[in-house]
């Protein structure tokens, strides 16, 4: 007997899963993580919810079954074409249902997805399609979007270009004034060699079952900047991402009934990627997707269709009680939110939880966890300013801060180190550095945050520092070598540091400090940063450039990014 059908058609609550007695322990429970592919995940949530809406869209819904038959035309689409087990899927699209379609059937297909932002530059597009040996790449017909990717099809080793049209997507209503006032809003598919629309790539024959390893086989790289600011691409098994789906959703105790999650997160990023897409396909749940945050609209979408939890980032939490909607909007529906990407401060934690009634849980992962590592409960003791504490079958440790080859002493804060099963293979294309991001012991290889942390008696998770000098814009990593390096093409500039400062909304941004070369005196800070920020993704634009005679620097002469920062912002 399905319970939830039952519950539907009897209009009741939705009944709640009685947490065990060991839940506010640091492992909650054991939890039984046999391999599993993505195919096989989204084959079994298909066979159990085949009517059930996967995504909702605009108004449109999409059936788990629906969303099943395009998948597997996309698979035999893509082997028709000649992609092969192991070949390079990229996805460069904002979250929209064709996302869904595109990331399983690459998987079904064997092929591994990859993730773009749709916030690239053309440069940034094109270095990662050919650091990762993307074949094929998935877009959308929207400005800024499609004419960077047809750009990058023209410059790169990238074979094919499928272009799926918005309007497709959408209700009839919508459509149809989509093409009577939305000029502008969508961008033509040109008639360039390798181009391809979505329809014309969706075969109508089953495709060719291709043996996975779920252990082995990449399902999945995920670009991530690491410590050293250089784009790495983390390898993430079928089992990696299958395991964290399914340790995300054994804490979640609200297990019976309809579920609504709202996905304003972007599903390239691996936040929504594990908490929004594929936990959604593990319990059952509809992602109502939105293409990009809108406060007004995520408040309107989410009282219409009754959403149940909303996973996002701090700037959106702030943003929500910025708007004068919210006091209009019914938050009857709404059980879990919860916060990661970035701290959580405390005083917005209060002001939501009070404002919307609704539970506001910090978490916390890494793009080489698989998205997750540890979260509040659900229920039960939310301890303000921690992560939580860690998800079942996964282990924490702290490492010395200066030898990580040796544990931290009792009670003193040390680097995080995590062991689990959804810990990434490595690495692409970079075995040395994915050794560097590992410490091992006895007990086998432990994956190194870079976040100095205590841990607590409880087993709840404190950040008291970062290692990394990665800028947490909004919940989007920036690193500064990336935007010096840019900084650096100008003529202009002699020498540059990036560094984060203060932002009141995103929480920080970056900014600039650099000297000229001799004959640019000219030059001012503010037409510096015009340029720069006309060659970097939205998220990376400068806060502010100033020019300096000269930059700190260390006894033996190399930049001096903390001492600079120690400067400007005071502190150690």
């Amino acid at each position: 007997m399905d319970v939830r059908k039952v519950e539907r058609a009897a209009g009741r609550e939705p009944a709640f899963r009685p947490l065990p007695d060991s839940y506010n322990h640091p492992c909650p429970w054991e939890l039984d993580l046999p391999p599993w592919t993505m195919p096989q995940m989204f084959e079994r949530a298909v066979a159990e919810w085949p009517d059930y809406p996967l995504a909702e869209f605009m108004g449109r819904r999409f059936t788990y079954a629906e969303m099943h038959r395009e998948a597997l035309a996309f698979a035999a689409g893509l082997q028709k074409l000649g992609i092969e087990k192991g070949d390079r899927v990229g996805l460069f699209l904002p979250n929209v249902p064709v996302y869904i379609a595109a990331y399983y059937g690459a998987m079904i297909a064997g092929a591994t997805a990859v993730n773009f932002s749709p916030l690239y530059t053309v440069e940034e597009l094109d270095a990662q399609v050919a650091d990762s040996g993307t074949r094929l790449l998935v877009t959308i017909d929207v400005p800024g979007v499609l004419p960077i990717a047809c750009k990058v099809l023209a410059t790169s080793a990238l074979e094919t270009l499928v272009v799926a049209r918005l309007a497709d997507m959408l209700p009839w209503t919508k459509r149809l004034a989509l093409a009577l006032f939305g000029r502008g809003r969508t961008a033509p598919i040109p008639n360039q060699a390798g181009v391809m629309s979505w329809s014309d790539c969706l075969a109508p024959a089953p495709p060719k079952p291709v043996p996975l390893d779920a252990d082995r086989d990449l399902a999945l790289i995920q670009y991530t900047g690491g410590t050293t600011g250089t784009p790495k691409g983390a390898m993430l098994s079928h089992q990696n991402l299958t395991a964290n789906a399914r340790q995300v959703d054994a804490v979640d105790p609200f297990q019976d009934g309809p579920d609504v999650i709202m996905g304003v997160l972007p599903l390239f990023h691996v936040f929504a990627n594990t908490c929004v897409l594929n936990r959604s396909v593990m319990k059952g749940a509809c992602v109502s997707l939105l293409p990009r945050f809108d406060a007004g609209q995520a408040l309107a979408t989410m009282q219409r269709v009754k959403a149940n939890a909303f996973p996002g980032v701090p700037t959106m939490y702030q943003a929500l009680l910025d708007h004068p909607k919210l006091g209009r909007t019914d938050f009857s529906s709404l059980r879990i939110c919860v916060s990661g990407g970035a701290a959580l401060p405390g005083p917005l934690h209060e002001r939501f939880e009070d404002a919307t009634g609704s539970r506001l849980a910090e978490g916390y992962g890494l793009t080489e966890s698989s998205g997750v590592v540890s979260t509040n409960p659900y229920v039960g003791e939310n301890r303000h300013g921690t992560i939580g504490q860690p998800l079942p079958e996964t282990r924490t440790r702290l490492l010395d801060k200066e030898d990580p080859a040796k544990d931290a002493a009792p009670g003193e804060p040390g680097e995080l180190a995590i062991s689990g099963p959804q810990v990434m293979r490595g690495y692409w294309n970079l075995p040395n550095t994915a050794a560097e991001a590992f410490a091992e012991r006895e007990d086998g290889l432990w994956l190194r945050t870079g976040d100095i942390a205590t841990i607590d008696a409880e087993g709840y998770i404190r950040i008291v520092d970062r290692s990394k000098d990665m800028i947490n814009v909004g919940g989007f990593k920036v690193f500064p070598s990336q935007v010096e390096a840019v900084l650096l093409r100008h003529p202009a500039v002699k020498e540059v540091l990036v560094i984060a400062v203060p932002d009141d909304y995103l929480g920080e941004l970056p900014a600039a400090f650099a000297t000229l070369e001799a004959d640019a005196a000219e030059t001012s800070g503010t037409a510096l940063a015009d340029w720069a920020n006309a060659h970097l993704g939205k998220h990376e634009r400068l806060k502010s450039l100033t020019i300096r005679e000269e930059l700190p620097k260390t006894m033996i002469g190399k930049l001096d990014r903390k001492a600079l920062r120690k400067e400007v912002l005071g502190g150690d």
